[in-house]
This record gives structure tokens, sequence and C-alpha cells, in this order.
């Protein structure tokens, strides 16, 4: 156990660091507020034992700096020490951010029980931060697991009704405009019904791959947007900049080359429809969703394999 002792007398500084290290802690001297304030940024003591009045400053000021120093969920405990019956200084102590006090001069039994009893709350502190961090990774690791499909890894549906809304919000308040594009494997009950329902999961994980890669920047989401069909946002994008996006993401899929005998091509491919809008109070993200729908409905009509947009002829 480590103890900034901050003590300003010459003669006393070293007694009782000699008496702190007698209770098996290392001892850390500071004679002025401002090298306490250093030793204790350099080093993280577990414990400090601050004399109220100091050379340049006094110890209120020293504790408030300290506590100024400690990240969120640290706390290294404060023992003042004060003169017999100065309760003013002891107010002023807690105030400042001590925890207890000790009476000059000190005593031994009483400053080894307050030693002891300081080391089972560092002790217990430390426990509870391992235990809140343990809690915090495994929140946190539930939130991925409740926001992801768990066949393609890429977001779920539940994750993307969210989204969508945070992102159409966002793009309404600064004026920008917003591309949602749906991605359809082509024939995919027919790749099931000849290849099985295993390889049909495979080809769904690979696409899912090729999708993602092609959609870099943390803002833009990609989601499983219900069986073989996978739904792109792409927010503050132009509709020529999505449409670059979009075939760069249906020539990767048929870049994988898996094979599909019942395809025109012979191999898997996608069709995908684009739609465009800026974002206000009487147009709801529905509106996007189902304009991207007609698009890939036009897509399929007009041969698959390709990508169509909801504002073209």
């Amino acid at each position: 156990m480590k103890i900034l002792v901050v003590e300003d007398c010459r003669s006393n500084r070293p007694q009782l660091g000699q008496r702190v290290e007698r209770f098996g802690s290392t001892a850390l001297p500071a004679e002025r507020g401002g090298d306490a304030i250093a030793l204790f940024a350099e080093h993280h003591p577990d414990l400090v034992l601050l004399d109220v009045a100091l050379p340049d400053m006094d110890g209120f000021a020293v504790a408030r700096r300290i506590r100024a120093l400690e990240k969120s969920g640290e706390r290294t405990p404060i023992i003042f020490l004060t003169s017999p019956g100065n309760d003013a200084d002891i107010e002023r102590g807690i105030a400042a951010g001590g925890d207890d006090y000790l009476n000059l001069p000190i005593n031994d039994i009483v400053l080894g029980a307050k030693i002891r009893a300081m080391h089972r709350l560092v002790l217990m502190r430390a426990s509870l931060l391992a235990v809140t961090r343990k809690l915090d990774a495994a929140n946190q690791e539930l939130v991925r697991i409740s926001s992801s499909d768990g066949l393609t890894g890429v977001a779920n549906r539940r994750y993307f009704d969210d989204a969508i809304s945070v992102e159409w919000r966002r793009a309404r308040r600064h004026s920008n405009s917003i591309v949602m594009m749906i991605c359809d494997v082509d024939h995919f009950k027919s790749y099931n019904d000849t290849y099985g329902h295993q390889a049909g999961d495979d080809c769904l994980r690979k696409v899912a791959t090729a999708i993602r890669q092609h959609t870099e920047r943390p803002s833009d989401i990609v989601a499983r947007f219900g069986g073989e069909e996978f739904a792109v946002v792409l927010p503050e994008t132009t509709i020529g900049g999505a449409l670059t996006v979009a075939e760069k993401i249906r020539l990767a899929i048929r870049a994988l080359d898996i094979p599909h005998a019942s395809a025109p091509s012979g191999f898997v491919t996608v069709s995908i429809g684009i739609a465009s809008a800026a974002p206000g109070f009487d147009n709801p993200p529905d509106d996007l969703i189902q304009a991207a729908g007609k698009a890939l409905e036009r897509a399929k009509h007009e041969g698959r394999d390709r990508v169509c947009r909801a504002d073209a002829a």
C-alpha cells in the first residue's frame, strides 16, 4: 500500500513516514502542496495523509486538486491531519474531498487502525470497480447480440428500424438527404431448393460480407431486412454516390462466383432498388422504404442482376 505523507514539519514528516512503513506500507513524503500533487499524479497512491497547514497552499486546496486529477470511478482516501478541537478544519476538510481526520500529535494505535480501515476501503472499491467493468462489458455484449442478425453478423431488422428513425431525424435537422437501398438475392428460393438450407445460409453470409465491405463509413448502416433481403442506409449521400456504391456491391457479389444452376447467369446475383429523400415533417421514413421497395420490384421485373432507382423511368 502506497501512502502519500504530506507534512510541512521537517521533523514530523520523516517520523510519520517511518511509522507508516512499520505498518507494511510505502511512504511517499512531501513537504509542499505542489510537490504532493505532482507525487499523486505520478504514483497514484492508495491513501493520502494530508496536513492542513502547508507552506505554499493549504491542505484543502491540495485535496480539491487531487480530486480533480482522479478519473471517473476513482477515489483515493484522504485523511486530514488537524489540531485537536479544530472542528472547523474537519468540516472544511470533508467539504474539500477528505474522508477522515487524525488529531496531532498522532497516536500509533489510532494511525494503524485508520490505515487498516482505509486499506479495506481501497480493496472494496477495487473489487467493486472490477465487477462494474465486467457488468459494463456484459451489457455491451448484450446490446451487440440483440442488435445483430445471428446468421450474417450485420444489424438485424429491429436495429434497422431504430437506426433509420434516428438518421431520418438527424438528416431533417441538418437539411441533408438520405439514401436507402434494398438488395435482394436473385432466385434464392430455387437456390435453397437445389443446394439445401446450409448452403443457403452460407450464401447469405457471403453476400452480407460483400455488402458490408463496400459500405465503409461509420455512419452507413447494413442490416438484414428479411429473408434474403438486405437494407443499406447511406446518410448524407447523393443518389449518384449511392448508385456507384450499389453497382460496386452488385459486381462484388457476382465476383463471389457462387454457383447457381437455376439462375440465368449460372451464379448468384442480386437486384438492388435505390431511393433518396430529403426528410421533412410530412414524410416519414416509411415513404423512403416503400420507394426503395418499388425500385427493387422494377429491377426484378426488368431481368434481375441490376440496380434501379425509384425516381428513374
